[in-house]
């Protein structure tokens, strides 16, 4: 079953940064822009595995802190010329509240 779960709020994610969600499946790096922008990727980079949680945050992306590889945080997209993808999940906010369906 696939359920919107409350994980917090905005503030707890720190502007240009990241918040870990720990899942059955894996973690789940939940990343806010500067302009209040809530994404969520699996925390794996698709070079490496490298945690994209602790990358750096720059407009809609976020670059993977082993090698550098730069990723579209509301696809998921490595941006050219890197490859690969990370999975994304439907994320919203509510009241300061931030929600995650996976």
């Amino acid at each position: 079953m696939v359920d919107w779960i409350e994980i917090g709020t905005i503030d707890d994610i720190p502007r240009l940064g990241a918040r870990v969600v720990q899942t059955a499946s894996g973690n789940i790096g939940v990343f806010r822009t500067s302009a209040d922008e809530i994404f969520a990727l699996h925390d794996r980079c698709p070079h490496k595995e490298g945690p994209l949680s602790q990358g750096i945050v720059h407009g809609k992306r976020v670059t993977c802190p082993l090698h550098n590889y730069v990723l579209d945080l509301s696809t998921g997209q490595a941006v050219p010329p890197d490859e690969g993808c990370a999975a994304t999940y439907p994320v919203k906010t509510e009241n300061g509240k931030v929600w995650l369906l996976f």
